[in-house]
């Protein structure tokens, strides 16, 4: 089954071709980090503009590459949430106009869920039941996937994700965007102790998580040294952050793998490609004797290729939609049946 994806919910226009859930024919991808480095951050109405103005040509291209024809192709699949609201509602009314213009049926795809089935395409041999720990710049959450449609959610952050935090800590520190990529780099050289961090523990559920409290410390430091001309250590508060952001996500990982039960464990979003974060995890699930799925760094960050993996298994539980498929800002990756 060959299925046409497309991923528009941040700063990255993609289109992919994806067979049978596994197989990636082509992956597109249009990004635009050059054009919001100038903001420091990804512009909403910008990156709505980039996606309207790449996204046909990509699909045409995708096409071209692989060879295909439109009767090729046997489903649409797009990204429906969650995301910046005007950037998911471009790829939402491309893929529409797709799978009608080919009479093809059309397959909603959580956005969080396509970073889980990124593993997938990385390694043929995964199959539910495995725990995965979601990292990303919009999210961070521990999920036991106990088949490909069906999930459940142990615990997230209750404020901040951790690769919004990486993002703007970076930033005040001056480093180009993204800030985590910048933050990794610097922190290799750094002192992952000279810079106490706090490593909070919210709530009652001890599998969730709380970031703004460590964004907040790191940001008072530097507005500290600044403010009393003293020089920063930038690589050491780099790895003092990266080290306290492992601290919060490691342990609690480790605590579900143990009282799951599970032997399988997979990572997924863009902050899995933190150098520091993927030893920390390899070291910990070696000790448990727990199998690691991290997948390379090119599917780490968002594209369409996920989207197409997951939207496959997400067709065989009869997880489709009509042309009266909406976009959403915000939304569950449990979901209900569209």
């Amino acid at each position: 089954m060959n299925i046409l994806a497309v991923e528009s919910s941040c700063d990255e226009t993609a289109v992919a071709i994806v067979r049978d859930g596994r197989e990636v024919l082509v992956d597109c991808i249009a990004s635009q980090v050059d054009l919001h480095k100038v903001y420091g951050g990804v512009v909403p109405e910008i990156a709505s503009r980039k996606h309207v103005e790449a996204i046909y040509g990509l699909a045409d291209k995708a096409l071209e590459k692989t060879g295909l024809t439109r009767d090729d192709i046997d489903a649409v699949a797009v990204t429906y949430a969650p995301g910046l609201i005007g950037a998911v509602l471009v790829g939402v009314n491309f893929a529409k106009a797709a799978a009608m213009a080919m009479g093809k049926p059309l397959i909603p795809v959580h956005h969080i869920r396509g970073h889980i089935a990124a593993n997938y395409l990385a390694f043929p041999e995964l199959k539910p039941p495995f725990l995965c720990l979601v990292v990303s710049g919009g999210h961070t959450m521990i999920v036991e996937v106990e088949d490909y449609t069906k999930m459940r959610i142990l615990g997230t952050t209750l404020d901040d994700a951790a690769g919004e935090c990486f993002d703007k800590v970076g930033r005040v520190l001056g480093m180009p965007y993204p800030g985590g990529a910048a933050m990794d780099r610097a922190a290799q050289c750094g002192d992952d102790k000279k810079y106490p961090m706090p490593r909070p523990k919210p709530g009652e559920n001890p599998y969730d998580m709380s970031f703004s409290g460590l964004k907040t410390a790191a940001l008072n430091t530097i507005h500290h040294a600044q403010q009393i001309q003293e020089e920063l250590d930038i690589n050491s508060l780099s790895a003092s952050f990266t080290s306290a952001v492992s601290d919060m996500l490691v342990p609690r990982v480790v605590q579900a793998l143990k009282e799951t039960g599970h032997k399988k464990l997979a990572v997924a979003g863009g902050v899995a490609a933190n150098s520091r974060i993927r030893k920390d995890i390899m070291d910990a699930a070696e000790k448990l004797g727990v199998h690691v799925f991290l997948p390379p760094l090119s599917l780490c960050g968002d594209n369409a290729a996920m989207i197409g993996a997951q939207g496959y298994y997400e067709y065989l539980a009869g997880n489709t939609a009509g042309m009266d498929l909406n976009a959403y800002a915000t939304k569950s990756i449990l979901g209900e049946k569209l």
